[in-house]
Parts: structure tokens; sequence; C-alpha cells
């Protein structure tokens, strides 16, 4: 008999276990659809854990991973900001291939203000395992939306999370992770104001949540995700010119 090891992680999906070289989790509505999008990411390229079907229990089963977590893993140099940012992009380029079947079933936090291709939608440090291979795990909230909401998110997670980092040396972060997913000047002048809607977005769910008792969200918010938030979300907006100015060209 197989042991289940419990992972940690899993605010929003659930108990995710380990079983073998295998990961399981609640099978949901949007499972399916989820599973054809990183399937057509695979075969374009793109490396994310295989889907493995369904286990005796219903639950999904994908493959397991080795490696650390972004997020524990220490801070990360310019050119690995540059290579994660790359990543973002090779997703995005992928994902704007696929056009999803029109009964797909999607099941994400925060509505998006746009419907230009499916994103993975929480591409941060606690969804990117380092390793032999660096991969993205955890595609349940993926959803259709725009390539700027989603790459803002994910600088924001990576360049932008800490407050306490002195704010020259988080916007040189972020101009690295920015210029690694060759983004353009468009891009560039959008993510600034991108960056601070879509955290004070996260922090609005946790809020909200929490005074409607909604879950996991209210529980976050609750645990220290809200402070989190709410901190970052101060932290983004306050220095949107010094982001601005690392991202855009000398005129």
């Amino acid at each position: 008999m197989s042991y289940e090891e419990p992972l940690a992680g899993g605010n929003a999906s659930g108990a995710v276990v380990r079983i073998d070289g295998t990961v399981r989790k609640p099978w949901t509505a949007s499972t399916a659809s989820v599973v054809s999008f990183v399937n057509a990411l695979r075969a374009a390229g793109v490396d994310a854990p295989t889907p493995e079907g369904r286990d005796e229990q219903g639950r999904q089963i994908q493959e397991f991973v080795p490696g650390t977590l972004a997020i524990e893993a220490g801070p990360l140099s310019p050119a690995e900001f540059r290579r994660v940012g790359a990543m973002v992009r090779a997703i995005h380029d992928a994902s704007a291939a696929y056009i999803p079947p029109a009964d797909a079933v999607w099941e994400t936090a925060i509505p998006a203000p746009g419907a230009e291709l499916v994103c993975h939608n929480d591409l941060a440090p606690w969804n990117l395992l380092v390793g032999d291979r660096w991969v993205f795990i955890d595609w349940d909230a993926a959803a259709p939306s725009t390539r700027v909401w989603d790459l803002a998110y994910a600088a924001q997670a990576f360049a932008l999370s800490d407050a306490a980092l002195d704010p020259l040396l988080a916007a040189a972060n972020l101009a690295a992770f920015v210029d690694g997913y060759r983004a353009d000047e468009k891009m560039r002048r959008a993510l600034p104001e991108a960056m601070a809607d879509r955290a004070a977005a996260m922090y609005e769910l946790l809020r909200t949540s929490y005074a409607t008792g909604k879950e996991p969200w209210a529980t976050m918010f609750a645990s220290g995700h809200g402070d989190h938030w709410s901190t970052v979300n101060s932290f983004v907006s306050r220095h949107r010119d010094l982001w601005r100015a690392a991202l855009l060209p000398v005129a």
C-alpha cells in the first residue's frame, strides 16, 4: 500500500498529497478544462507537471516534480529574474495559440479585465519549483485573462513582494524580470498601474472574503495573508514612478 505524504500549500485547491512519483489533489468542475490547457502547453514545449488522469478516489493525478519552491530558495539573481520572465513569456506565447472549447469551465477568484488568452493567474514564487527543472505548478486557477494582467501579477509577485527591500533594488529586479519577458514599450507603460491594480484586487479579495466568511480566503486573510497584501499593495502603489523609470527607456 502506497503512503500518502501531505504536501504544503493547497490554500485554494484543497488537500494535496504525494503518493510515490505522483501528486493527488481534488478534481473540480474546472479540472478537465485545465488539464486540456496544460496538455496543449506541454505539446508546445512548456514544461509543466504531466497530468496523469484520475485515481480511484476521484482525485486528479499529476507528475511529482522534485525541487524547492522559489519562495524558499533564497533571493533570485538578476539572471534568474530574467529566466523566470522568459518562462512567463513562453507560457503566454504557447497559450496564444490555444483555443479552448466553447464549453470550457474555469474557476478563478479575481475577474480579469479581458479574455485575450488563457493564463495561469498565479505565476508566483510559491508556485515555481526550482531544481534540475524550473517548473510552474498549481494550474488550477487557469482561466482567460490578458498578458498584461497576468504579467503584472507575476512581475509583482517575484520582484515586489518584499516591501522591506530597498525600492531601487526592487526596481532593478523588476526590470530584469520584464527584460526576460521581452515586453514591448506598450506593456512596459501599462505595468506600473496594472501591478498596483492587481495587488489591490488581491487584497480586496482577501478583505471582502474575511468580511463574508468566504473560504479559503477568509482564513488566509486572518492568518497573515491580509497583512502581507495590504503592505504589498501600499508598496507597489507608492513607488509607481520608480517602477516606470526602471521599465521605460530613457528618452
